[in-house]
């Protein structure tokens, strides 16, 4: 009888703390060349849309559309930048629609073939009709850069997702910065070098193909790669690990899915994906709202930035040149991609992409009254002391945090994905990001030059509007659902 006894409490206490062990998932080895090929046709949406700035006014100008009036060369200038968001905004999500019905590779390896097109055709034109044609086509093209997003989610598993993701705005910085660079350096080549492009009458006549060229030709390039290389993850798996209960970023209620994909052997191949209207449920809209709102004040801060830095400091500014702020940024952006990979990716594996997201986007009410206050420091100093040195630190180590709010919204919105639509909302939470970026730059820098022209809140306007919008953005975030339930 004792034995039996002993066997019974040996039997439960075994169970109790096998159960209760925390499972030991090891993290699976990311697909290196896959994601290599995806990280390559992403980088071409930054450099694409940025190469240009460099040269942008001596082409508007070179078309004659202005009539040698240069008052109007920054009217059709913002025309031609602002059309790449519009096409690109309106069309993100019929791209993700088709990936979903006619499989990923195809769609994807699209993007970078019609961006070749569009930068050779950029470069030869010569009338600002067909520079706003070919520059709307850049946006088109680049308007399936969400499916690059669906693809990484199906090359990845809960252990090592969000691995991949801190990789897309590292791939931002570094083509914003190529971007430039190729339009800086290539620009009117046969002014630059003389004894060799001087010679070709060519680039006497297109001053600007050069630029758009090396450009095309990184776009073609990993076309080229692509086609070889990636793989099409339509039904290729079912990541079903993210649904189960062994994910570090599924803690604490968070959503539990299947992110839209499934295999043949367990999804009939005669479900068809949902309608917009089935997509746009109520826990969708809330994330699309958040990633809106994120999209709209990082924009708004990036703009500030540059306002803030170099404008006079009795005006309101910091005074510093061009190249102490192309050095803080440049560095800036090289330390904040270390700090995502080696720390914060670290911290959003174990708390969870909603709990992340709150704690990044809360960085934003650090950053814009640091703002404020380094500003005032410098005012009443006169320069740029010690003080506004540490503070400006401060407040780039608040701003490392928008990367990973980015990250973390991008797993929530993988996250949302019902079956057989990861491509549509991808789709659409691109969509909602290119059109609040279109818009955070007109607001951001007018409401800046209101706030120093009519001195409103002694030229703090800008800062209490924003403060406010960040506020506003972090309620909304409290607001992200913990749990997503999808009917397959």
């Amino acid at each position: 009888m004792r034995s039996k006894s002993e066997n019974f409490v040996k039997y439960v206490l075994g169970r109790l703390f096998v159960e209760q062990a925390p499972k030991i998932q090891q993290e699976t080895p990311l697909p290196k060349l896959q994601l290599f090929l995806l990280l390559l046709i992403q980088i071409t949406e930054p450099i694409t849309a940025e190469v240009i700035y460099p040269f942008i006014i001596g082409a508007v100008r070179s078309t004659g559309i202005t009539h040698g009036d240069e008052k109007k060369t920054g009217y059709y200038a913002g025309v031609i930048e602002s059309i790449f968001f519009l096409a690109e905004c309106l069309t993100v999500f019929y791209w993700g629609r088709l990936s979903d019905i006619h499989g990923r590779r195809r769609i994807l390896l699209l993007g970078p073939l019609g961006l070749t097109i569009a930068m050779l055709g950029f470069g030869l034109s010569k009338e600002f009709v067909a520079l706003v044609i070919f520059r709307a086509l850049q946006g088109i093209f680049n308007g399936n850069i969400g499916v690059s997003k669906t693809v990484m989610a199906e090359i990845t598993d809960s252990t090592n997702m969000a691995d991949a993701f801190t990789m897309i705005p590292i791939m931002w910085s570094l083509g914003s910065t190529i971007g430039p660079a190729l339009g800086g350096v290539l620009a009117n080549p046969t002014t630059q070098w003389p004894q060799t492009f001087g010679k070709l009458v060519f680039f006497r006549d297109y001053p600007y193909f050069l630029p758009c060229a090396a450009a095309g030709l990184l776009c073609f390039a990993a076309f080229g790669l692509s086609y070889i290389g990636l793989k099409e993850t339509l039904n290729h798996k079912l990541p079903a690990d993210l649904s189960e209960e062994s994910g570090p970023l599924l803690l604490d209620g968070e959503p539990q899915t299947d992110y839209g994909s499934s295999s043949p052997s367990t999804q009939k191949p005669d479900i068809k994906p949902p309608s917009t209207r089935e997509l746009l449920t109520v826990d969708l809209r809330i994330i699309l709202l958040n990633y809106g709102l994120l999209s709209f004040t990082d924009m708004s801060y990036f703009v500030l930035i540059p306002l803030i830095y170099s404008s006079s400091i009795p005006i309101g500014g910091l005074g510093l040149s061009p190249y102490q702020v192309g050095l803080i940024l440049g560095i800036f952006a090289l330390l904040s991609g270390f700090w995502n990979l080696l720390v914060l990716t670290r911290i959003l594996k174990k708390i969870g992409p909603r709990k992340m997201y709150i704690i990044s986007y809360s960085s934003f009410l650090v950053i814009f009254p640091l703002l404020w206050i380094l500003r005032d420091v410098a005012h009443l100093a006169g320069r740029v002391n010690a003080l506004v040195w540490a503070l400006l630190v401060c407040q780039l180590l608040a701003a490392s945090f928008i990367n990973t709010a980015y990250n973390s919204m991008s797993l929530l919105v993988v996250q949302s994905a019902p079956p057989k639509s990861l491509g549509a909302v991808n789709g659409l939470a691109q969509m909602t990001a290119s059109g609040t970026r279109g818009l955070a730059p007109l607001l951001a820098s007018s409401l800046f030059s209101v706030s120093l022209e009519s001195r409103v809140a002694k030229g703090h306007l800008v800062d209490i509007v924003l403060i406010v919008l960040s506020a506003v953005g972090l309620v909304c975030a409290f607001r992200i659902p913990k749990q997503h339930k999808f009917v397959g």
